[in-house]
Order: structure tokens, then sequence, then C-alpha cells
């Protein structure tokens, strides 16, 4: 009785229920010691930041109390940063869902922008309420991405839309091009939602929640912009080093990712000139189909035959149309986006060598006593923790990533193939259909050609 009281009192106070020294000290113990809580309070308190769109910091300090900037929300030990990062294989039900909608077009004298609406509905606890509605602009997206970037540098971060289209495509606020970015926004939150750790971000919760003037004021905080290019030199004089020896499992890795990049973005580019041409030969076959209606006028005798051949085109032409429409909104941006992810990749890849090289210079420096001993020792002692970490971190995402990946591009050829199929049996069924009413039309006039016998 008295170990069932003591475990209803843990359980209630958010303990487990072995105490702090149980059977699972991995997942628990960081959370309640009182240097831990200390971290994660300064960990909040670094992860706020200005609005900065051309700088991305992925580390604040090497020190081991900036190693829980990979979240305000995460335990820092290897073992129970690997947990909950693999919490997204146990199912559970979606309380988060995000829409965007409602672009708006705004004009000032000194730049020319769109918003849009972003509405949240939630169960979770820790929101004030279960709906909210903001307006974001896309620089408040590449906030967002920044600031999951610096506090999560090894875990893949879902990628936006590229900030301007590819020339010659389309203008940059036209209607289509407006919906594809707003399609991609949307597709962005979702996955950060979806995601097991990104999802309890707490610059994630503001974007969602803040009104404009709070957002602003969120991101005024923070170090400032001279702390933060001084951040940014540092990592890159780290990546400039290199790492001596990546693991193997991480060669493999970045082995994965540049092949992957070139096949993808091979893909990408064949399937956009594809349906570049496809386009093209749909606005032929519309002024194609009319030719032989006026056609007919003229030719007394060819004109069923004219008319049915003007008839099988326009349906052909409606077909195409749906066709493209699936293409554009099924196959084309699921590639586009996993193109982008495999830039993230690399962004991530690079990020985790910075870490480790980071740790090699502090070796380095031991080795040749460049320094205080003691200090030098115990700065590698939590450098380790904190490559150990990354790496962790990195191989649970990386697999949960892979899975999501392969599923999504099975999926989009699969649909891909069930429209071809559709389109051409639509096709095949209108030919088939003209031929048949010819050799009809064909045989009443064989019939009629032929003299009465008496």
């Amino acid at each position: 009785m008295e170990g069932d009281r003591l475990a209803s009192q843990a359980r209630s106070s958010g303990l487990p229920a072995g105490g702090a020294t149980g059977e699972n000290p991995g997942v628990d113990a960081p959370l309640l010691g009182g240097s831990g809580s200390s971290a994660l309070l300064q960990a909040e308190v670094l992860d706020l930041d200005e609005d900065e769109d051309d700088l991305e910091v992925f580390s604040k300090d090497a020190s081991l109390m900036d190693m829980n900037s990979f979240s305000p929300m995460m335990p820092t030990s290897p073992l129970s940063m690997i947990n909950q990062v693999k919490f997204e294989d146990e199912p559970d039900l979606k309380d988060l869902f995000i829409t965007v909608d409602e672009p708006e077009s705004h004009v000032t004298t000194i730049e020319t922008f769109i918003t849009y609406r972003i509405i949240t509905k939630t169960s979770r606890g820790e929101f004030d309420s279960s709906e909210f509605e903001v307006r974001r602009r896309y620089q408040d997206f590449l906030w967002l991405k920044g600031k999951l970037e610096e506090a999560h540098p090894t875990l893949i971060i879902p990628p936006l839309p590229e900030k301007f289209i590819v020339k010659g495509m389309v203008e940059r606020f036209n209607d289509d091009f407006i919906e594809t970015r707003r399609k991609a926004l949307q597709k962005f939150l979702n996955r950060i939602a979806d995601h097991p750790t990104l999802t309890f971000n707490e610059d994630f919760k503001v974007f969602l929640t803040a009104q404009a003037w709070e957002l602003s004021s969120h991101k005024k905080q923070g170090p400032g912009l001279l702390s933060r290019m001084g951040q940014t030199v540092r990592a890159v004089a780290l990546s400039m080093r290199g790492v001596k020896s990546r693991p193997e499992e991480f060669m493999e890795m970045n082995n994965f990712i540049e092949i992957f990049s070139q096949k993808i973005n091979l893909i990408d580019k064949i399937s956009q000139r594809i349906y570049k041409e496809e386009r093209e030969y749909s606005d032929e076959m519309r002024e194609y189909g009319p030719i032989h209606i006026l056609w007919s006028a003229s030719e007394e005798d060819l004109a069923d035959t004219l008319k049915g051949v003007a008839s099988c085109i326009d349906k052909c032409c409606k077909a195409t149309e749906k066709r493209m429409s699936g293409l554009s909104e099924a196959l084309l941006p699921v590639v586009h986006e996993y193109v982008l992810y495999s830039e993230m990749l690399m962004g991530v890849m690079k990020r985790r060598d910075q870490i480790q090289a980071e740790l090699d210079s502090k070796v380095e420096a031991l080795t040749y006593k460049k320094a205080d001993t003691d200090l030098l020792t115990e700065e590698i002692g939590k450098l380790e923790d904190k490559v150990e970490c990354a790496n962790n971190a990195l191989k649970a995402d990386w697999e949960r990533w892979k899975h999501n990946m392969q599923n999504d591009i099975k999926s989009a050829f699969t649909d891909m193939a069930e429209e071809n199929i559709h389109y051409y049996e639509q096709c095949l069924a209108t030919w088939e259909s003209f031929l048949a009413s010819q050799t009809d039309l064909h045989m009443e006039e064989t019939s009629e050609d032929k003299p009465e016998s008496h």
C-alpha cells in the first residue's frame, strides 16, 4: 500500500515511480536536477531572436548549457533525446490542425508582399485556447525555419518553398504562384506539427498563436546582430576546417544524400519540362479541333466525319487538362519538395560536421597543450555529450525521413500511374467510339447505294 501511495504521488507530480534515480534515468533525470532546469531556462531565453532572414546560426555556444538549444522542451541526455525522437513510431491521436488560406496583397511605399491567414485548432493543454487565427508573411516563415534549425541543428527541418519563383515561369504575385506557395506553406507547417520533436518547439507555438505585434516583439529578444555575426563567422571557420574522421554511418548517409540529390533534381527538371511541353501540346490541340468544324461547313460529304474528329479532339483536350491538373497537384510538388529536402539534408550534415569539428579542435588543442588543460578537459567532456546528442538526433530523424520520403514518392508515382491509365482509357474509348460511328455510317451508305432487287 505504501508503495502504491508513493507511486501515485510520483505520477501526480510528473516524476517516474522510481524517482529521479529510477529505472529510466536517461529520460527523466535531466528534467529533475537543478542544473538541468537552469539549463532549460537558459535555452528558452537564448531561443529568442531578431528577424534577420539572412543569418542562420546553428549553435549558440560550445558549452553543455547551450546543448539544449536542440529544444527548450527536450532533455539533453543522448538516451532521452533518441527516445523522444522515436516517439513518432507510436500510434497517437493528431491534436494539432493547421490551415493556411486567404492570401492578401499588401502594398506599401517600400514593398509589396502577401500575407496568409493561419488557423490553428488544437486540444493541447499548453495552448491558451483551442483555436487561433493569425496572419503571417513569407519572411515570418523564414524566421521560424531559422529558429528551428538553430534549436535543432541535426533534425531534418521541412523545407520552405523558394523565396522567388524560377525566372520566366510565372509572375511573382500571380494567382497560380500564390496558390502554389499557399499549399507549400501549409505543408511546411503541418510537417512540423506532425514531427515528434519540432511540434513542441516554443517558437513554433509563438508563430501559430501570437498577434503581429507580439511576434515582432518576440523576434527582437535574444542575442544582438553582432553577437550572431560572430557565431556565424565561427561556424564558417569550423566548416572550413572540416572533420578529421566522420563516422562510417554518416559517410554512408552523406553518400546517399549526394546520389539522392542528383537523381531527384534530374527527375524534377525533366518532369517540369514534360509538363511544359504537354501544356503547349494541349494549347495546340484546343486550336486544332475548331478547324475541323470550319472545314465541315464547306465539305458536305465529309461533314459528319470532320465534326466527329472535332468532338474527339475536344474530349481528349478536356481529359488532357484534367491529367495536367493532376500532374501539377500530385506529382510535381512532391518531387520538387524533395529537391528542397535534399538541400536541407546537406545543411544538416554540414551542421553535424561543425559540431564534431568543434570537438576535434578542442582535442587537438589539448594534445598540443595550447591552453589550460583542466579547462579543455571539461569543455571536451561537454562537447562529447553534445556530439553524441547531435548524432543520435540525426540518426533517429534520418530513419523517420527516409520512411516518409519513400511513402510520399511511391504514392506520387502510383497516383500518376492511375491518372495516366484513366487518361489513356478515356482517349481510347473516345476514338473507338468515333471509329464505330464511321463504320456504321459506311454501312448505311453502302446499303443506300445497293440497287433494289425485283
